[in-house]
């Protein structure tokens, strides 16, 4: 990478040195070290998942030649042993906060889709002996409310990988967005509440979930739909049923077979609420491109806040990386780059001169401050 795009350099444009400390002060954190401070270890972190760097050793080994300030790999590892993984993901919140803020208001966006959903990493269970999962295998799990429209997780929740997706749900609650999930978010006592609560949802409904007092919605549905029900109905036995009448759509996959979600959004058609569930698949994407670009999988310690920390600066790489991407290619005659390309030609020095020019302004103080602030 070249030293004007360094890691270290994106995240001080990002977080400045005082917001860093105010973090830092928040958690009563002391930061002596001349050297290797919680700065340069975040730079390190965030450039080894985009360099796809393989142990510390081999990130104290290269960091210098990518701009980094030198450290020996010990003292990388002792933080990474010592820091509070909780400073990693405040720090997270803070800067996927201002991006997600700001790619919002550029695209002048309505209430749009949040799409929730859990990733495991799993290893052997001899490595991470206090997060057992299943068998010989131990997991750790990250817990996503990915923004469809920005492209960005807006919220991380982490456990073990024996964690049930249902109850983390309530942590990725936000208002502001439609919640789209897979059968794991739905519950009974949830379709009301948040019809309550006015928190709008389009979730899959497990398949033993019964449907009663069908009342069909009227609608008119073109020969190329793949709709094929749209009704309120009560949900769930007699037993153990919701008191309020939900939506609920039912249409078929590419495989043929039916889904069926229920949702709180009345006044949009059937065929929007099936693009909806449809479009939760950018958050697999997203679980997907991380695993195989930001070295995830590789684990450069074994407790808990070495296995964190390492995480959530990988996803402080790819909220970087992810807004140089949306803003670099907005240039005029900007060539059409993939994001797994441009990160490619831009960890290689290797960019066009448009986007060259893109990421260049994101080192104008005062423009990049402008933007944060107006979108």
């Amino acid at each position: 990478m070249n030293k004007n795009t360094t890691f270290q350099k994106l995240i001080q444009n990002f977080l400045p040195a005082t917001e860093l400390q105010a973090i830092l002060t928040e958690f009563d954190y002391q930061d002596t070290a001349r050297k290797c401070t919680v700065g340069t270890v975040i730079s390190y972190l965030a450039g080894a998942a985009a360099n796809e760097w393989k142990s510390l050793r081999h990130a104290a080994d290269v960091g210098p030649g990518s701009g980094l300030v030198a450290v020996d790999h010990s003292s990388l590892s002792k933080h990474l042993k010592a820091l509070d993984y909780a400073i990693m993901k405040r720090i997270l919140d803070v800067i996927i906060g201002k991006l997600n803020r700001a790619a919002r208001r550029s695209l002048n966006m309505p209430k749009t889709l949040l799409s929730i959903d859990s990733t495991t990493i799993t290893v052997g269970k001899t490595r991470l002996p206090w997060a057992l999962y299943h068998g010989e295998r131990a997991g750790i799990k990250l817990h996503v409310g990915f923004s469809n429209e920005t492209g960005m997780p807006l919220r991380v929740v982490e456990t073990t990988g024996l964690k049930h997706d249902g109850p983390i749900g309530k942590e990725l609650e936000d208002k502001r967005f439609i919640l789209v999930g897979d059968r794991a978010y739905f519950s009974i006592e949830k379709a009301d509440l948040y019809a309550g609560n006015k928190q709008d949802f389009v979730f899959r409904l497990k398949d033993n979930i019964q449907l009663n007092r069908k009342k069909s919605l009227k609608g008119i549905r073109d020969k190329e739909s793949n709709v094929t029900a749209d009704f309120t109905c009560i949900l769930g036995t007699p037993r153990h049923q919701t008191q309020k009448r939900h939506r609920v759509v039912q249409f078929t996959d590419y495989e043929g077979k039916v889904i069926s979600v229920a949702t709180s959004l009345r006044n949009v058609t059937a065929e929007e609420i099936a693009g909806m569930y449809k479009a939760r698949w950018a958050i697999e994407t997203f679980f997907r491109w991380i695993k195989q670009n930001l070295n995830v999988p590789v684990l450069f310690g074994a407790t808990e806040n070495a296995v964190f920390t390492q995480l959530f600066a990988a996803l402080i790489a790819y909220v970087i990386l992810k807004w140089l991407h949306i803003r670099g290619g907005r240039q005029p005659n900007a060539k059409s780059l993939s994001f797994a390309g441009f990160q490619r030609l831009l960890l290689c020095d290797a960019l066009p001169i448009e986007w060259r020019v893109g990421i260049t302004k994101q080192f104008e103080p005062s423009w990049l401050l402008h933007k944060l602030e107006t979108g």
